[in-house]
């Protein structure tokens, strides 16, 4: 399926632009005139870019950034009459990927879609994992629960916590023992195999908090695993 991507502006004339350079080329495209939108449309649909003006109502465009970098990874490009350094300073301190200064040539952004879509793919592909409900990023370092009862919530992970969900998620179902998780995830340390079991009581019980009980689950006398939820 073509790439989603997600403009909000609230400059009708600016939007119509966008969108219609956009379907142009295969692209396919949701709106939202007011920030809230935005942020609600990104929590539901998951778009793989969004395009974002500064100055919108009810929720700015750095507010918005935020709220979807607490949501998600999907990249974002700034489209907006701020050119100050300072301002695009900010923007990509918050986590935007590229920043576009109006008035602007359609053709330039539909370039700058397309390089950051390619970039943020082949990444994807290279560093994220998904086991059932749940999207580990390598690179980002995040981790994503995805179920239909709560929506999709990001999970408040340590280090190390994050290092043995990762581990085992390369190899979903299989079971690991406490001496396989020391040797892969604390490879400078002298940890004991209950170290392994704190850890783990502390995924597990973040996991059933999400809603995902039964995710990841001790088995006795061997070590533990993940189990392939709907």
């Amino acid at each position: 399926m073509n790439a989603l991507a997600l403009i909000a502006e609230d400059d009708a004339e600016v939007a119509d632009i966008l969108d219609a350079y956009l379907i142009r080329e295969g692209l396919r495209t949701v709106r939202a005139a007011d920030g809230r939108t935005a942020i609600e449309l990104h929590r539901k649909l998951k778009p793989d870019i969004v395009l974002l003006d500064v100055k919108m109502p009810k929720a700015d465009g750095y507010e918005v950034l935020s709220a979807i970098r607490q949501q998600g990874t999907a990249p974002v490009i700034m489209v907006t009459a701020l050119d100050e350094d300072l301002d695009k300073l900010q923007a990509l301190r918050i986590g935007a990927d590229d920043y576009i200064v109006k008035p602007f040539n359609p053709l330039e952004v539909v370039a700058r879609v397309k390089a950051v879509l390619r970039r943020t793919q082949n990444q994807k592909s290279q560093t994220v994992l998904r086991v059932g409900p749940v999207e580990i990023d390598e690179s980002a370092h995040v981790a994503f629960l995805d179920i239909a009862e709560s929506g999709r919530v990001r999970l408040d992970l340590t280090l190390t916590e994050f290092r043995i969900l990762a581990h085992m998620a390369r190899a979903p179902s299989r079971v690991f023992s406490r001496a396989e998780l020391i040797d892969a995830c604390f490879p400078e340390s002298n940890a004991l195999e209950r170290t392994v079991d704190s850890h783990a009581s502390n995924l597990r019980r973040k996991f059933e908090a999400a809603g995902a009980c039964g995710f990841f689950e001790g088995v006795r006398g061997v070590g533990y695993r993940l189990t392939m939820l709907p």
